[in-house]
Parts: C-alpha cells; structure tokens; sequence
C-alpha cells in the first residue's frame, strides 16, 4: 500500500481535481484506491457525494474528524470503521477497481487546536514523544488498515502546513505538487520541499529515544509538480505559462511531470455536481478529449516516476551496503 499526499500552500490550483481524478483512473486500471479528504473545505468530499447525503447519512461519524476527536478523547475509534464506497464513481468503474472515501468534515479545521494541546511534557524528552505520537497518528491509523485493501492512499491536504497536513507528510511515501502555471502558486513550491525536509529530520531525529517504544523513521520523496489549468495555443501552453512551467524544471531537485492539465472551466466545474471525476466521463476526442488525455498522461508519469525514485533508492542502499538488495517497483501497468 502506497501512501501519496496532495498538496500545495496555494489553494485553487486544482489539488482536488488531481487527487480525485488520479485516484479514479487508478482504480479504472483496477487497482483498489482509498482518497482521504483532509482539507476542512471538503472539496473533495462534496466531489464524491452529494452535500445532503454528506449531512444525513456521514458527518456525524463517518468523517476523518470523528477519528482525530477519538484521539483528542482518548478513545480508539478503527479508520475502517469510518470509510465508505461512493456509489456514483463505483458504478463508473465497471468492476475494475474501487474508489473509497474517508470524508472531510468542516469542523476539522479546529482538530489541529486539540492536536497541538497533546505535545506538551515535563521534560524535553517528553515532548519529543509527544511530537513523535500526535505528528505519526494518522501513519498509525493507517498502519491499521489491511496492507492488501489498498493498492494506494491519496490524500488531499489543506493548503497549509499545519499539524494535520504534517501528519499526513509523516505517514505518506511520496508527495505531489500541484500548481497552476503562475506567480503565486508556483513560488512555494521549492519552500514546501525544503520545509518537508525539516520535518523528515525534526521527526527522525525524535523516533527513537531512549526509554520509549521504537518507531520507524521516515522518507517522503517529492515526487514533482503536476501543472493544472493550462491555456493553449496551437498544441502547447501560452508564452506566459511556458515561463513559469520552465523556471519550476530549472529548479535544482524538482520534478516537473511531462504532463499537464488542460484549463476547462466548465468540464472540471460540472464533474462534482455529477459525482463522477472527468476522467471516468468518456471524453475521447475533440477538445474535451485533449483534458482526458491529459489526466491519464499524468498517471502515466507518476508511475514512472515511483518506479525512477525506488530504483535510484535501491540502487543507494545497494552501494552502502555493498550487496545486491531486491528492488521493488510499481506495475509498468499504472
């Protein structure tokens, strides 16, 4: 089971669209794909399903926040407990794979208030267990989630970089940069990378103290930015979107996939209200069919991509330890 997170400082770069369409065509491939709403705006919740079936039948229990507020009380409440199969997209699918949704709740944005209340201690040494605990919660919740109901975790994050954000970054393999090709939502990008990195070392450096329970230390990658909402002119983006697109690939250790996604405003803002991600929606041809190809050209590279960031990685463990290690690497398939 991988774990991928979704995120960028910037809101409105179409960080839901990504990880909802990601995640679905995924699952047409018929890999099984459990998307984590954990953005309080709950975009991609109300993506999924429908506002009032959200109200009558899921925000009272079957939320990410009724989780975190099982912390918060002290209680453990099973993730699986709380994640459901959206049945207008699992109709799509044909019995391919399956989409399942751990929805968002409005109410989340005050979770990160109580988790910041839990990393208090007497000593040093304390509040580094406490920082350890409260950041890998959500790793140990899905640590308890069957390694083979999953082929793949996306989680949507909010635009921030708060304490649920970074609890997704500590349990995820890889991170995704979504962003339009412009001033403001390409500046961070090269900030959020560099403040992953602090957290990798701050959370490492605390995983295994004396006295406490060993924890595993991490290792996201940044797998690169996906560019969304790009205009074209004759067959590729417009001057102005050029400029930013390659002074993000100029950037030392940053990734830019060779795909993008088209700008469509009203092909991405009728896809919620069905419930239906556009890549599941047909569209093949015409000017419709250069966004879908777009969308599935975007997986296509976050395959490849996993599969270049694993066999480097395992090629680095090879040479420091000086024999030859099994290498893993995600279906040519994806």
């Amino acid at each position: 089971m991988r774990v991928i997170s979704v995120i960028n400082y910037k809101g409105g770069v179409g960080k839901t669209t990504l990880t909802a369409n990601v995640g679905t065509e995924l699952a047409w491939r018929g890999h099984n794909v459990l998307l984590i709403d954990l953005d309080p705006q709950s975009s991609l919740t109300f993506s999924l399903i429908r506002p009032e079936e959200w109200h009558e039948r899921y925000k009272d229990r079957y939320t990410i926040k009724a989780w975190y507020d099982a912390f918060e009380s002290g209680n453990e409440l099973p993730m699986q407990n709380l994640i459901i199969s959206p049945q207008r997209v699992n109709d799509r699918l044909d019995g391919n794979g399956r989409v399942d949704l751990l929805c968002s709740h409005l109410g989340l944005i005050n979770v990160d208030l109580h988790l910041a209340a839990h990393l208090g201690g007497t000593t040093l040494q304390q509040s580094k267990r406490k920082f350890v605990e409260v950041h890998g919660r959500l790793a140990e919740g899905l640590s308890s989630l069957s390694q083979e109901a999953y082929d793949v975790v996306l989680i949507d994050c909010p635009p921030n970089f708060n304490i649920v954000t970074k609890t997704a970054l500590v349990a995820c393999d890889g991170i995704l940069i979504p962003a339009k090709p412009d001033y403001l939502s390409t500046l961070g990008t090269t900030y959020l990378a560099r403040n992953v990195n602090m957290l990798i070392e701050e959370y490492n450096s605390y995983a295994n103290l004396p006295g406490g329970d060993p924890v595993e230390v991490i290792d996201p990658q940044v797998l690169g930015v996906v560019f969304l909402m790009v205009q074209e002119y004759d067959g590729e983006p417009i001057a102005s979107h050029r400029q930013y697109i390659a002074e993000i690939s100029r950037t030392e250790d940053m990734h830019v996939f060779p795909h993008y996604i088209k700008r469509n405003d009203t092909l991405f803002g009728d896809a919620p209200k069905n419930g239906v991600p556009v890549v599941l929606q047909g569209y093949d041809s015409g000017r419709y069919g250069g966004v879908a190809s777009g969308l599935t050209g975007v997986v296509d590279d976050l395959a490849g991509r996993i599969t270049e960031i694993e066999a480097s990685m395992a090629q680095q463990e090879e040479e420091e330890q000086g024999r030859t290690l099994p290498r893993v690497v995600w279906s040519n398939e994806w």
